[in-house]
């Protein structure tokens, strides 16, 4: 995956384009991070759709490495509010382990992703935030 690559899924990404965004995956990916797990076009499409009821997320690339096998990112996820949503609202959709936040509000967080490729699709992905 070369950074180009990553860039277009990335603006797939923000623009809510989760076909595309699943494009770039195998068939049966494992995407694993705060305790959520999707592994197809439908949960992928379920999660996010959920989400961005409530927030506008938009993901910026700062450094990418990219091989044959694995693409390292280190970025900002900016997260702004456009509904509430609230410890109730996450409670119900199992995500009580995700941050509340109100209408235009924002939280910005570094994240470290490592995406696993195989065959120039992605076939797991992992993250980690930064404090």
């Amino acid at each position: 995956m070369t950074r180009e690559d990553y860039e277009r899924y990335a603006a797939a990404f923000n623009a809510r384009d989760y076909d595309t965004v699943f494009d770039f995956y195998a068939e049966r990916p494992r995407m694993a991070f705060f305790k959520v797990e999707i592994t197809t076009r439908e949960q992928l499409k379920d999660f996010y759709g959920f989400l961005h009821q409530f927030v506008k997320e938009t993901v910026t690339v700062e450094r990418f490495a990219g091989s044959d096998e694995l693409a390292a990112v280190e970025g900002i996820v900016r997260v702004e509010g456009i509904a509430d949503l609230t410890p109730e609202i996450l409670a119900g959709r199992g995500l009580g382990q995700f941050f509340p936040i109100a209408k235009g509000e924002v939280q910005e967080m570094r994240q470290y992703i490592h995406y696993h490729l195989k065959d120039g699709k992605i076939e797991s992905v992992g993250c980690a935030l930064v404090a």
